[in-house]
């Protein structure tokens, strides 16, 4: 499964979107300037690399049922 370029792609993704989350969680955390700057963008991000990911898993499931 690590030779198959669209599992490595999906785990990508979803390192991606647990990073921005970990930012996100971060900046709530520590609060102040860089919470009230930065929050809804990271959300935004965030959301969209989720979408991302899941389009991914969608398709890697697709191709794994076809048999390919």
């Amino acid at each position: 499964m690590l030779q198959d370029p669209l599992f490595i792609l999906v785990a990508v993704a979803v390192l991606i979107v647990l990073g921005i989350l970990m930012v996100g969680i971060g900046g709530f955390a520590k609060g102040g300037d860089f919470n009230r700057k930065h929050a809804n963008r990271i959300m935004r991000y965030r959301i969209a690399a989720q979408a991302v990911a899941v389009v991914l898993i969608l398709l890697f499931v697709f191709f794994r049922r076809m048999g390919g």
